[in-house]
Formats: C-alpha cells, structure tokens, sequence
C-alpha cells in the first residue's frame, strides 16, 4: 500500500466521508473515548504535564539538530552488534535493498509488525510482485488486509472505521469463519489463524517505534504481543524506521514512550515494550541469525532545516486526531493518505507534493486543538497555516476563483471611488442569496462556504454613512 489511497478527487472523498454515517458515529465515539482516556493519563495523573511536554519536545528538537551524529553513531553500534544498515534516500532504494534480501534469502514467507514508514513506501505490493505471502500480524492490519486491502483510517487504530459486524464478515468470507461477532470469538480465530503464519515465515519486518543511537538497539510498542513473535522466531528480521525515529539513549528512550503510550491509548505502557539488539548471540534461546535495518530518508531530509522542520518531531501517537473536529466529521480516508487528520494534513504534502495533496492543509479550522495536545509540542495549526501561504504565495497553486476574487477585491479596495461605489451596491446585489442577516445560498466562490455554514449578509448602511449620521444627529442636538 503507498502513502496515496484512492483515487478519488479531495471533494469526492470529503463527501463521501460526511455522508457515511457510521463511520462518523465510529469515530467520534473513539475521540471521546481516547482523548477521555488520555487526559486521565496525562494531565490527572502527572499533574505536571505541560513539563512533560516541554521535556519531550527539547528531546525531539535535540535529535533534529544533531541528527547526522546520532545516525551515524547508530549505524556504528548496528555493524558491531553484527547487523546491516542500508541508507535508503528514496523508496525505491529502501524496496530494492528489501527485495535483494529477501531474493537471497529465497524468502516465499513473509510477517508483518505495524509499521507505517512501511506503508509509506509501498513496501507489500513491491513482496506480493516478488510472489511473496506477506501477512500483517496487527489485528487492526490483518483485517483490512484480508478485506481487499482496505486502506488504514487511523494511525493507531488502523480499522477503527469498522464494526464487529463488519469484521464478521471479513473474516466468514475469507477465512470461512462460522462463529458470532463476539470481540473474545474473532480475536480467537485471527490468533489461530496468525499463529501459524508466524511458525512458517522466513522474514519478519518491523517498524521502529525509537532506534537508541547509544546501543544500536530499537524499540518496538504493542499492546498484542505480535511484533515479539515477528522478531523472534523467523531467521531474518528486517526494522525499516524513518530517519527521525532516534533518541540520544534509553534515558530519553523511556520520556518518549511514556508519553506515546499515554497519548496514544492512555496507558501508562502498553502490553509489551520490547527492545532489541542486532541479530541473536550465543545463549540466546530465539532471535534472527540475521539482521537488517534500513533507514528511510524519502523526502525527510528536505524538511530538516526548514520552517516545517518541527513536524518531524511527531511520535506517531495520534492524539491530534483524536481531538480533530475535521477529522471527526469526515473520517481518516478523506485525506487520501495512510496519514490522516492534522499531522496528516501537515506531512503528507511534504513527503507527497502539492500537486497530489495541496487540499490537505485546507481540512482544518485552526482551531488549535491538535498543537493543545501534543506532547511534543508541534506547532500543528501553525504549519497548516504556513502550508497554506506556500500554496498560495510561492506555489502559485491557489483556486483559479479564489485568484480572481483577490484581484478584483485588491482593485476595489486601493480605489476610493471603486470601494465606495461596491460598498454602496454590495446590499442590493446580494440580496437575491440573503435570508435576514445571512447569506445561505452563495454565489461563486462563496457557495462552497455557504454549503457547510452562514455567511454574514453586508449591512445595508455602510458604518461611514452611519457615522456620518451620528455625527450630524450629535450636533443638532
């Protein structure tokens, strides 16, 4: 799967999205839940939790500014544990170097952790060409693989736009399941299922939650136990992490994944918090004979140094979604990205241009609520707004009405005679759209507003003419 899902245009998308009424009724309640969740983790429990905040984003802004250092330093303490490390600067490098492995490693079998830097760069569709079986093993994955490979909607909870129902069905057509719907059932047979997937790969792939540059070893957090089996029991384990997935050592290690666990799922850790290092030694009872990490550039590079280099700072936690109240109303799939909501719409067309996603930072009320919540601190409303002055003052890719609309108030606005002259006939000519005080039905550029909300009707007395009047009414009496 690539960063792009569908093909449809951004509006079709949107609509599609507003008009799904579970889905919508699915995510909100999943926004309650979560951010619920995660303020009982965060700020009731830590109290502090703004210190937190403050720490994580010095940690992150620290990576940032000396990250060729701690790449290389990592990529040192990788060889001398007996691993492999391959630099990928675009995706087709980071596959090709997957592909020569798994080809010399004759590797027909192939197990999945999530991952989505993995997702990113297209990694399943290039094994399947390869005639490899590849397998997800995250539950949330695994079903939408089996359903035809039905594009993730969250970043935590990639199937969080489905019902047990829905799941039922999935699994009755593909796997002949003939139980109910119960969680305890389904949960059963996809482990059942897994379990021997897991016994029969030749290749486990990881994502890379954080790599520790200090030691050379990755950390890996689940709250199912599948990327530990993905590890440990095929001979060759593949980690594929982003460039910027780095901590100095564990000692900021354990601040960032705290802070992903609470922010994410509200835990104060999930289920397993696993690290490891290279490839198994002796006395080791499992573990891969062999071990690659590949680091993925892919466009990230061109934002270090820039003025969105603080996106890079995300730790994939969500919880910025989860209090998105664009995202709420239109769901993960209407941004057309394996990353969706508001660090969605702020990467996403920094990895994959403005010609595909320049609509991205326009789904968004900046309101404020994602930068609120981060626990790094990314200023998210802010980038969507600069976003947004790119597009229009350096790419030149604003809507061709949008253009015309700014030219011709830009004329009548440095015009006294053409602003007092539109100012006087701007009631009147659009009166035929106005109801009362607002204008429901709007003409032009402005029906797509007035489609979602009002727009305020113009006055029919002009303030200038009305303060003229209570100038005038002032002196006679």
């Amino acid at each position: 799967m690539a960063m792009k899902i569908g093909t449809e245009k951004f509006k079709e998308r949107v609509e599609n999205g507003i008009h799904d009424d579970f889905m919508r009724g699915a995510v909100a309640s999943a926004q309650d839940g979560m951010s619920q969740k995660r303020r009982a983790a965060t700020t009731e429990e830590l109290g502090n939790w703004e210190d937190w905040r403050n720490h994580g984003e010095e940690i992150r802004q620290h990576v940032l500014e000396y990250l060729d250092f701690y790449l290389e330093q990592l990529s040192e303490n990788v060889a001398k544990r007996g691993g492999h490390v391959f630099f990928a600067q675009t995706k087709e490098e980071a596959n090709e170097y997957i592909r020569s492995v798994v080809q010399k490693k004759n590797a027909k079998k192939i197990v999945k952790s999530k991952s989505m830097v993995t997702e990113e760069i297209s990694l399943n569709a290039m094994l399947e060409e390869e005639g490899c079986d590849v397998v997800e093993t995250d539950l949330g994955e695994y079903i939408l693989q089996l359903d035809e490979h039905d594009p993730p909607s969250h970043i935590v909870a990639p199937a969080l736009h489905k019902n047990r129902e829905q799941i039922r069905e999935v699994f009755e057509k593909k796997l002949g399941y003939t139980k109910s719907s119960n969680p305890e059932e389904l949960c059963y047979q996809a482990r059942v299922t897994l379990r021997e997937k897991f016994l029969e790969a030749d290749v486990g792939i990881t994502g890379c939650n954080f790599a520790v540059a200090e030691t050379g070893s990755f950390c890996l957090v689940t709250n199912e136990g599948n990327a530990d089996l993905v590890t440990a029991l095929p001979k060759t384990q593949i980690t594929v992490m982003g460039m910027e997935r780095l901590v100095p050592t564990f000692e900021e290690m354990e601040v960032l994944v705290s802070m992903l666990t609470r922010n994410a799922v509200g835990q104060k850790l999930t289920s397993y918090i696993t690290v490891l290092t290279g490839p198994r030694v002796e006395l080791d009872v499992d573990g891969p004979e062999e071990f690659h990490l590949v680091i993925v550039d892919n466009g990230r590079s061109k934002i270090l140094g820039g003025e969105f280099q603080s996106v890079l700072q995300c730790i994939r936690c969500a919880a910025c979604i989860n209090v998105c109240p664009v995202y709420r109303h239109i769901g993960g799939h209407s941004y057309g990205s394996i990353y969706p909501g508001p660090i969605g719409a702020v990467l996403t067309p920094l990895l994959g241009g403005y010609d595909e996603y320049k609509e991205l930072p326009y789904a968004s009320t900046l309101c404020g609520a994602c930068t609120e919540v981060c626990p790094v601190k990314i200023p998210l409303h802010n980038l969507l707004h600069k976003h947004r002055e790119v597009i229009v003052e350096k790419e030149g890719k604003a809507p061709v009405s949008e253009k015309l609309l700014m030219k011709a108030f830009g004329l009548g606005a440095s015009s006294p005679t053409l602003y007092k002259i539109g100012s006087k006939i701007a009631p009147a000519a659009l009166n035929p759209f106005t109801s009362g005080d607002k204008i429901s039905k709007g003409p032009g550029p402005l029906k797509a507003w007035t489609e979602i909300r009002e727009f305020p009707a113009p006055n029919k007395e002009r303030f200038r003419d009305w303060f003229k009047n209570r100038d005038k009414g002032d002196k006679n009496s």
